[in-house]
């Protein structure tokens, strides 16, 4: 990494220990990091080695995009690609740990008019990833991660529902740090996050009105006013969601207008979260 917390490859620059403690750190505190990376999106990626067959562990800065991840394998600025980069070449399936959940993933080489466009969006949301490119001489690869279904997660629905909870509150949290310090408009990678984040709590709401609810309804019958609040707050957040999208759909929107928004989602989410949890937990655990 540079000194940029967006980036990648803190073991280019600083030494081989650090890149460790970044390692440590990121896994000891459910992705947050101190120093110069903290606020950053990071990921830690477990490749094969091309020539060893050994597994390797990189702290990568990444970008949100729908239903996969994109990593940009900049070295640094170096001029030649990082080895993460050649192992995955080699072996494409991969282990990505996001600081809540660890999964399998296919990595895949964009190329062409997807490649340009990609990387058009992360430079103008952070120009270091450009000045990278102009100092390395060469086209800085852009690699999608793709999750492959590892199955129904393992441990308590109780561990599971914090879990994801969890990964709401945490892609908040940097929604708003990242829309504060954006510039005079929302840039195309803002857009890509937050409606990537409009998916991701679609689907999960979407389950637990089929599924999990009606199935604690028949069980415990002395739930039905909880689940009629957790339903009507279900339709509050689709609503605040509909309005968010509907906003990105904008062809200029202002920072403080989407944090705005941003804030209302956070509140009546957080809240949301925090009742589903006090009322569901002790029953799922």
């Amino acid at each position: 990494m540079s000194s940029t917390p967006t980036r990648e490859e803190p073991a280019l620059s600083m030494p081989m220990n650090f890149n460790q403690q970044v390692i440590d750190e990121f896994r000891a505190n459910k992705g947050q990091v101190s120093g110069p990376f903290e606020g950053a999106r990071l990921l830690l990626l477990t490749t094969i080695g091309a020539r060893t067959g050994a597994p390797h562990t990189t702290p990568l800065g990444c970008l949100p995009d729908g239903d996969r991840v994109l990593v940009i394998a900049s070295a640094g600025g170096a001029p030649r690609h990082p080895a993460w980069y050649h192992n995955l070449l080699v072996n494409p399936r991969v282990t990505v740990e996001d600081g809540v959940f660890t999964y399998e993933a296919q990595a895949v080489v964009l190329a062409g008019e997807e490649r340009e466009r990609v990387f058009a969006r992360a430079v103008e949301a952070d120009p270091g990833w450009g000045a990278y490119q102009e100092r390395s001489g060469r086209v800085l690869p852009v690699v999608a991660l793709l999750p492959i279904d590892a199955g129904p997660p393992t441990g308590s629905l109780a561990d599971a529902l914090i879990t994801l909870h969890d990964a709401f509150r945490r892609e908040l949290a940097l929604i708003r740090a990242e829309t504060a310090r954006s510039g005079p408009r929302v840039g195309a990678q803002l857009r890509v996050t937050c409606l990537t984040l409009c998916q991701g709590l679609d689907v999960p709401h979407s389950r637990e009105d089929a599924g999990m609810f009606p199935a604690l309804e028949h069980r415990y019958p002395e739930l039905a006013p909880v689940m009629e609040r957790l339903r009507a707050e279900h339709e509050v957040i689709a609503r605040l969601l509909d309005e968010l999208k509907t906003l990105l759909d904008g062809t200029d929107v202002a920072p403080d207008v989407l944090l705005a928004e941003v804030d209302r989602l956070t509140g009546e989410l957080e809240a949301h979260l925090d009742y589903e949890e006090k009322q569901l937990v002790p029953l799922l655990t």
